[in-house]
């Protein structure tokens, strides 16, 4: 078995870029030995820094497998003549096949058949041949040319390539860069290229000229070297992103302790932390109780800072940037937030909506109208909608123009300086929660109350608008704009309903397809974060999709029930119910009709009848209180009536009246008994596999 290195040596890779182009060359790489059938058993890792991108392959074989070939021609008839000479068919055949006309037989079809046995080729030669697409496969949002405009695309210039198979050069060419054996290591720390013969070797090369190939490794050092350079009682403040930033944006990293006037912390740890992980890279060096202290680890791309150059550097940027933020942080405390509102009506929000003070004044109506539907008390409701007012004064500081990362965080700390209550000073801070698909929702009622209305009446002006996201468009993230109102109704168990969500959108003729849009972002909320399965979401949204709350609990309820062996067998005859009547017609020709129990047999119809009214009753008592688990099983309880009614019944029975009648009453039944979930939809199969 062989060994592959490739590597694609380039100018710095933007470090949010390489996790992604590690991934897409992987991919590429084992498309290529698929397509190539030299795939079963290699074993594949790529690394990356920002001059690299480097794919080991292991367990290559050292070439394809022969192939044989199986070619079917004409028959007997058309490929011999009377005579028994072989006709033109039969000489085609032959040179298709590869074979003499003489080795030509017949199969048991009676065609001509033959065997061809194909060579598989070398490894290298097939590698030679694939690697160039492999390399211009990785894709990237941006990519460019570098050898003019016919030539190839990639994220930053090529500058050299290495390719060795077992220790041997494998020959391609990607822009002008012949493949080989040389690479080359720090761009500053070494000089020269590097000769390598294998995988092993290349490592050593490489951490021998101030590069550490793997990402972990470069993780493990700035965390090993940040915790050694902190007094005791200190660590730095955990931030996964900024390790990966700093992972791959060097290729010997080393962790720099720095230190900043203390002074500097009677700004609001909210600032001084954006300004050294957003704009610096640094990270927060806490005490043991979490707060804050005046130092922080930067991490320069070098060997060692012993002279101390580097950490002064990084001290005199961090201490300039601090000024401006204490600059700003005073100079806007001379106009109060409630004396910026006018000022929004110059800010646009969207050239057909308006201004951020229309924007306010929307958010206003849906604020009042959420708070009425939760029936949130006076003080909470006020409140919310003194929040939503203030909310977007901070987009007019000087301090959101500097750091707009800080918008609504900083609008809750100037309103806490300027003495508004915590309850509006925490819901503007909030406001713009949730962030992404698990970042928390708003910790109050009307901090929830001003993020729902601020991103309901987006939704509702741009859908009324007709700017609803298709493809890859979503104008002003309106997905995520939606799936945060799901996640607030339902991780904030608000008694919401969809109707009365799009209702305060004001999303006007659009409404219906605003609905559709919040149903597709609760019913992604169900399955991916709620781990429910496909079909037990779809057989609770089918049976009722107004309150997503209400959903969720039916979810979890037909979760934990329907593993059980009589609720799945009661899931088949639900199914089956479903069937007989869409062959009759459809559920809707029976449906409202009420069945004639005079009409009823004595027996197993009787029995299930009432069986059915029992249990009705139970059921309907169960879900008056949400106690779901307890409707289920009681349903479940079925099983026997029903498994004789199927038994003992015939209802598509020869008299018209019966029959009819009998459809009726299996409508009625689907109608009593899925007010909880549509039971046709689940599939046994699945049981246990996912909630």
């Amino acid at each position: 078995m062989s060994d592959l290195l490739l590597e694609v040596g380039t100018e710095e890779i933007p470090a949010r870029l390489i996790p992604g182009a590690r991934r897409d060359l992987e991919r590429t790489f084992r498309d290529a030995l698929k397509a190539a059938d030299i795939h079963e058993g290699a074993r594949v890792a790529v690394e990356a820094t920002p001059r690299r991108l480097a794919l080991i392959a292991e367990n290559l074989p050292e070439r394809q497998a022969d192939r044989t070939l199986t070619f079917s021609g004409p028959t007997r008839q058309v490929a011999f003549d009377a005579d028994g000479n072989p006709t033109r068919a039969a000489l085609g055949f032959a040179r298709k096949a590869g074979v003499p006309v003489e080795a030509l037989e017949f199969g048991a079809d009676g065609k001509l058949r033959a065997d061809r046995t194909i060579s598989g080729r070398p490894t290298d030669e097939l590698l030679a041949e694939s690697l160039p697409a492999v390399v211009l496969g990785v894709r990237f949002p941006r990519s460019m040319y570098w050898t003019g405009r016919n030539g190839p695309k990639f994220i930053r210039p090529i500058r050299w390539l290495v390719a060795l198979l077992d220790g041997e050069a494998i020959r391609f060419e990607v822009g002008g860069v012949t493949s080989g054996n040389l690479t080359w290591g720090h761009r500053r720390l070494s000089s020269g290229p590097l000769a390598v013969s294998g995988p092993e070797d290349y490592r050593m090369v490489l951490r021998d000229n101030a590069v550490l190939l793997s990402a972990e490794e470069r993780g493990r050092k700035i965390e090993t070297e940040s915790k050694a350079l902190l007094p005791p009682g200190h660590r730095i403040r955990a931030n996964a992103r900024l390790l990966e930033t700093l992972v791959n944006e060097t290729e010997l990293p080393t962790a720099v302790l720095g230190t900043f006037d203390p002074d500097y912390l009677s700004l609001p740890e909210e600032v001084l932390e954006t300004v050294m992980l957003v704009h610096q890279k640094y990270f927060v060096v806490e005490n043991d109780a979490g707060k804050m202290t005046n130092s922080f680890v930067a991490v320069a791309n070098t060997r060692s800072d012993e002279s101390g150059e580097i950490r002064r550097g990084h001290e005199r940027v961090l201490r300039a940037r601090f000024n401006d933020a204490r600059f700003f942080w005073q100079f806007d405390q001379r106009t109060s937030l409630a004396e910026r509102v006018a000022e929004l009506r110059d800010v646009t929000f969207q050239a057909s909506i308006g201004s951020y003070w229309d924007k306010t004044q929307s958010n206003l109506k849906a604020a009042a109208d959420l708070s009425e539907s939760l029936g949130l008390d006076d003080g909470t409701a006020r409140a919310a909608m003194r929040a939503v007012e203030l909310a977007k004064c901070d987009l007019t500081t000087e301090m959101v123009g500097e750091f707009p990362e800080l918008q609504g965080k900083i609008g809750g700390l100037y309103a806490a300086a300027q003495s508004e209550s915590g309850d509006v000073a925490d819901a503007i801070y909030d406001h713009y929660l949730p962030v992404g698909a698990s970042g928390p929702i708003p910790r109050s009622a009307a901090g929830r109350v001003a993020s729902m209305a601020d991103k309901l009446s987006t939704l509702g002006g741009m859908f009324g608008l007709g700017l609803i996201p298709t493809g890859s468009k979503d104008p002003l993230a309106l997905r995520r704009a939606a799936f945060a109102v799901i996640r607030i109704v339902i991780e904030g168990g608000l008694p919401l309903d969809l109707d009365r969500l799009v209702e305060v959108s004001g999303a006007r003729s659009h409404a219906d397809q605003l609905r559709g849009f919040l149903l597709d972002r609760l019913r992604h909320w169900l399955q991916d974060s709620g781990g429910f399965s496909q079909d037990v979401v779809q057989a609770v949204l089918a049976a009722s999709d107004r309150v997503p709350v209400d959903a969720l609990a039916r979810a979890k309820a037909l979760a934990n029930v329907r593993a059980t062996p009589d609720f799945e067998a009661l899931a088949v005859s639900f199914k089956r119910i479903r069937n007989i009547l869409e062959h009759a017609g459809g559920a809707g020709r029976a449906h409202g009709e009420e069945p004639d129990t005079a009409l009823l047999d004595p027996g197993a119809e009787t029995g299930l009848h009432e069986a059915v009214e029992w249990v009705a009753g139970k059921v309907a008592a169960a879900n008056a209180n949400r106690d779901y688990t307890t409707s289920l099983r009681e349903i479940a309880e079925l099983r026997p009536a029903l498994d004789r009614y199927f038994d003992d019944v015939l209802v598509m029975a020869d008299d018209e009246a019966v029959r009819r009648n009998r459809l009726a009453f299996l409508a009625r039944l689907l109608d009593k008994l899925s007010t909880i979930a549509d039971f046709a939809v689940i599939a046994p199969e699945s049981a246990g596999k996912r909630r």
